[in-house]
């Protein structure tokens, strides 16, 4: 009997959170000064009317040594390329099946399969995790990670089960001690419940999972018009308002992304005790709950 899960945690930054490439060589030596652990790296690339320097943001990465990179979005090629012939191991994040056999193709060494319930960018299909992981893991090869609506051991085990290797977490650790956002963000975060979100810019085919507020309230309001466009609701919805919410705790600054796991997030732990607590969650579950409901043949 399995007497232990074996547990690879591993931090990722976010690129584009950082304001510049140059912001991004600091941040990865300032996380390379608090570990001496593999850490990784996502670059998110996305449809916009003025792009950030995408091609420099992957230079920062490929010149600071970073091993592990997670991609995102449209039209990776070109980055996954530069990446893989530095010799980095390349996720590519998917929000479904087809595009996942597409990284595939491409070759990605993993996938990170998105679920519906998931903040940020959910795709357009709609599909949820429990459909799609293991519709995923149905076709595509390599090693495959479980992303959106996890938080706690009961959705590791789920995704053991489904048939993903492991688990991304984004909003969870958002309520945690050490995430750098301001305390009024990560209550706000514990106190909503799993209907606390709304899907903005569906009318624009570029979906994207928020938390309510009064924020996201008005881009609701304004996109429902008719004949409304994305110029319309650009103030709100620019990253700089959404990071001067995120560091000063002002609900009315700018939004802030957060999944449907929100409804599962009752308490602001370090990021230590959180991951012991879902790994000892999900081995009770797995060796203890499941193989009990076993009976002798």
């Amino acid at each position: 009997m399995i007497q232990s899960l074996r547990l690879i945690a591993t931090v990722m930054l976010t690129a584009l959170t950082q304001p510049t490439p140059d912001d991004l060589r600091r941040e990865i030596e300032r996380c390379r000064g608090m570990t001496d652990k593999p850490f990784a790296v996502n670059l998110t690339i996305l449809p916009s009317v003025t792009p950030p320097p995408y091609a420099e943001y992957r230079k920062a990465i490929i010149d600071s040594g970073i091993k592990i990179v997670e991609t995102a979005g449209s039209k990776p090629q070109e980055h996954v390329e530069d990446f893989k012939a530095h010799g980095i191991l390349v996720v590519h994040k998917c929000t479904s099946v087809r595009h996942a056999l597409s990284a595939e193709r491409m070759g990605v060494d993993a996938i990170s399969i998105d679920g519906f319930e998931c903040a940020g960018h959910p795709g357009e299909d709609d599909v949820p995790g429990l459909v799609l992981i293991p519709a995923a893991a149905n076709q595509v090869k390599i090693p495959m990670i479980a992303s959106g609506g996890f938080g706690d051991g009961r959705g590791l085990a789920a995704a053991l089960a489904l048939g993903a290797e492991g688990i991304n977490m984004g909003t969870r650790f958002c309520a945690t001690v050490e995430a750098p956002i301001h305390q009024r963000i990560k209550q706000f975060i514990v106190d909503n419940d799993e209907r606390a979100t709304y899907l903005i810019f569906r009318k624009f085919h570029n979906t994207g999972r928020v938390a309510k507020s009064s924020v996201s309230d008005k881009v609701m309001e304004i996109s429902a018009r008719e004949g409304s466009v994305f110029e319309d609701i650009r103030p709100l919805v620019s990253g700089a308002m959404g990071r001067k919410a995120l560091e000063t705790g002002d609900l009315e600054a700018g939004l802030v992304w957060a999944g449907q796991v929100q409804g599962l997030i009752h308490d602001i732990p370090t990021c230590r005790e959180l991951i012991e607590r879902i790994v000892a969650e999900a081995q009770e579950i797995i060796i203890h709950r499941l193989a009990g409901m076993l009976t002798p043949a």
